[in-house]
Parts: C-alpha cells; sequence; structure tokens
C-alpha cells in the first residue's frame, strides 16, 4: 500500500524545496509494474493559490483541514516561514501531525517551524546556512550539523537549503526501499545525489 506524502506549501515557500521532494517522491517506482510506492499531495493552510517565491502560482490539493492522514511530512523552506513562526494554526497542526506520522521531514528553513513547536529539543538538525544562527536561536538544546547535507534522527529527518532536499528525499527512499531503488529514482531524474556519508 502506498505511503501518503502531504508537502505543506504557503505564501513565500522556496520552489525547489518543495518540488524537488515532491518530483522525487512522485516518480520513485513509476517504472515498475507494481502500485508506486508513495501517493504525494501538497495541502495548504487556506484553499486557493499560494504564491510561492518568485510568483510561482500553485494550487494545493488540499488544505488543513481536508487532507488525506500522512504517513510522511515535508515541511519545506522559504521566507514564509517567517510569518509562519507565529501562526497557531499551522504549528498545532505540524504539532499534531508529528505525533501520528511515520516520518517528519524538513528542507530549509522548514526547520525553523519544527524547532519553534520544540520537536527538535535535544535532537540534530541543520537547515540553510543562512539560518543556521537562528534555528540555534529558535531551539538552543538543539545540535546543529552545518556542514551536513541532512540529518536522520530516526522519526525526524532535515536537509540544509534547497537542493538538499533533493537528496534528503532520496535518502528517505533508500531507507524505505534500499538503495537500489533510491539509485533508481536518481538515475531516472538524472540527478547526482549525495547519499550518506559522502
Amino acid at each position: 500500500m502506498a505511503r501518503n506524502v502531504a508537502i505543506l506549501i504557503f505564501d513565500e515557500v522556496e520552489v525547489l524545496d518543495f518540488c524537488g521532494p515532491f518530483e522525487v517522491f512522485s516518480v520513485t517506482g513509476r517504472r515498475g509494474k507494481e502500485e508506486p510506492p508513495f501517493n504525494v499531495y501538497t495541502v495548504a493552510e487556506k484553499p486557493g493559490a499560494i504564491n510561492a517565491r518568485n510568483g510561482l502560482s500553485v494550487n494545493p490539493a488540499y488544505t488543513l483541514e481536508n487532507c488525506p492522514q500522512p504517513d510522511i511530512l515535508l515541511i519545506p523552506g522559504g521566507y514564509g516561514t517567517r510569518p509562519l513562526l507565529n501562526n497557531p494554526t499551522v504549528l498545532e497542526w505540524i504539532r499534531a501531525q508529528s505525533e501520528r506520522v511515520e516520518l517528519l521531514l524538513s528542507v530549509c528553513t522548514g526547520a525553523l517551524l519544527l524547532g519553534k513547536i520544540g520537536l527538535l529539543d535535544g535532537l540534530s538538525a541543520t537547515t540553510h546556512f543562512m539560518s543556521l544562527d537562528l534555528l540555534a536561536e529558535i531551539t538552543p538544546t538543539t545540535t546543529i550539523c552545518p556542514d551536513e547535507r541532512y540529518v536522520d534522527n530516526g522519526k525526524i529527518v532535515l536537509s540544509a537549503g534547497v537542493s538538499a532536499g533533493i537528496d534528503m528525499a532520496l535518502y528517505i527512499v533508500g531507507r524505505l526501499l534500499g538503495a537500489d531503488t533510491a539509485n533508481d529514482t536518481a538515475r531516472y531524474i538524472q540527478y547526482d545525489y549525495w547519499p550518506a556519508g559522502q
């Protein structure tokens, strides 16, 4: 049975932060004859188009109210995370989902939202290199890993900025489905990714 992968989107979300992992999870296993392993969809706080970075207009598939229960929830970054740090509706939704999902992922400054609600306390984390200090300020008990492209805490996995989300998504594919599937997916999208430890 396919895992539901929900990707939160919001105004001023960084485009590659969500589109890169969306592509990875969407194409994984698509060349096989079996059911695709992931059902990927976007979710936003409210209905209607959101304006991503640089003017890209995107229509979310669901809202917080009606989205199917995710197995994997991905929180991307971008300048739009700053207003969300003071948005109790979105923060509470992320907190509630964190208790239900199999995996909680963040890309770039999506980590700020996880830190804000205490989900990174005592864990290791990374984010965009320009926001490392802010992450440390928001979640002072978190070990910041500035040189890691992605950090695996078990249930919570975080990546550095923008394109690093693609590497993290491929890493998750490998973790769940095996290295061969991750490599096949990377080959299909013609992406030279950074496996763990490189």
